[in-house]
């Protein structure tokens, strides 16, 4: 039998392979973040991180594109917004709590994009995705509640650490949908890039603060992590995402990229003996059947392009926990 002309291919062993990819190098995020900051200071290491991703990012718009002065401080906005909020409020969270929570907590983001898009793009939500929603903050109360006594201090939660966490993903969220307006104007290279680099300036006087008042070692370890999260986690993820979401559908993208809590917890059990006590596991649980009904529900008779999986949702930027 002849493929109708309605159906469209499954997606390449390749594209498949790329997602998973991208799952594991979004899914180390967290736990490579924890292993930095056994050596380096919160906001020492997110300017390491952004001063190493922002040159790279520039090379695929220098000469492009000139954007208008009102962009710019936009840009400028979105840039304080995602970073100087967001990327420094999951840091300090993340030395808080232990990896597995941090990982855990940060996963939600999806949920709090499709929030955040009913709020300002005017998305409609189904009641299945508002039950999913509510799951998902279910599960992230069970995983900060259960978070144990740890015997290492790499791998203790306070419950300040965890709302921190849990305020990066937030402010993250809404970062993504902001760039999603903006990126249809400007394009999402360049939003990344000068959002990037308005963030880190915006970063770098409290950085050179911390860096001349507290004690630290710059290691192996410390500047292999921010290499990892400069280079992998901001730029090479996002470009890899942005590939995927022309090549593979998106549902089938944002769905395989629910395996980055899981690995997450896993690798931060492997690398800090993180305990992983029943409430915890319910609470992982509850998270991830939250965001598949989340992200992936769609109406009947919706067209795909509008479910909340695709671009318009789900268009993930730089430094995701990801970022």
């Amino acid at each position: 039998m002849g493929q109708s002309a309605n159906s469209s291919p499954g997606p390449s062993v390749g594209s498949l392979a790329a997602a998973l990819l991208l799952a594991v190098m979004w899914g180390l995020s967290i736990p490579i973040t924890k292993l930095g900051l056994l050596t380096l200071p919160p906001l020492t290491l997110t300017a390491l991180r952004f001063l190493i991703a922002v040159p790279l990012m520039f090379v695929f718009v220098v000469g492009k594109q000139r954007l208008p002065r009102h962009a710019l401080l936009r840009l400028a906005g979105l840039g304080i917004l995602g970073i100087g909020i967001g990327q420094v409020a999951q840091t300090f969270g993340v030395a808080g709590t232990s990896a597995s929570v941090g990982t855990t907590i940060s996963a939600a983001i999806p949920a709090f994009v499709v929030v955040f898009a009913a709020l300002r793009l005017r998305q409609p939500v189904s009641r299945l995705q508002a039950f999913g929603i509510l799951a998902a903050f279910v599960g992230i109360a069970l995983v900060a509640w259960g978070r144990g006594d740890a015997a290492s201090a790499a791998s203790q939660t306070s419950l300040g650490g965890a709302a921190l966490v849990l305020l990066s993903a937030l402010t993250i969220a809404f970062y993504y949908v902001w760039s999603v307006e903006l990126s249809d104007r400007h394009g999402t290279a360049a939003v990344a890039a000068w959002s990037t680099l308005f963030g880190f300036l915006a970063l770098l006087p409290w950085a050179i603060w911390e860096a001349s008042h507290v004690p630290f070692t710059l290691s192996a370890t410390g500047l292999a992590s921010a290499l990892y999260l400069g280079v992998m986690v901001t730029v090479a993820g996002l470009f890899l995402w942005l590939h995927l979401l022309r090549t593979v559908p998106a549902r089938i993208a944002a769905s395989i990229q629910y395996l980055q809590p899981i690995i997450g917890v896993a690798a931060a059990a492997l690398m800090f003996g993180d305990d992983l006590g029943p409430l915890f596991l319910a609470g992982v649980a509850l998270v991830l059947a939250g965001l598949t009904l989340t992200v992936t529900n769609r109406r009947k008779g919706e067209p795909r392009d509008s479910e909340p999986g695709s671009r318009q949702t789900q268009s993930r930027g730089p430094g995701t926990a990801d970022s």
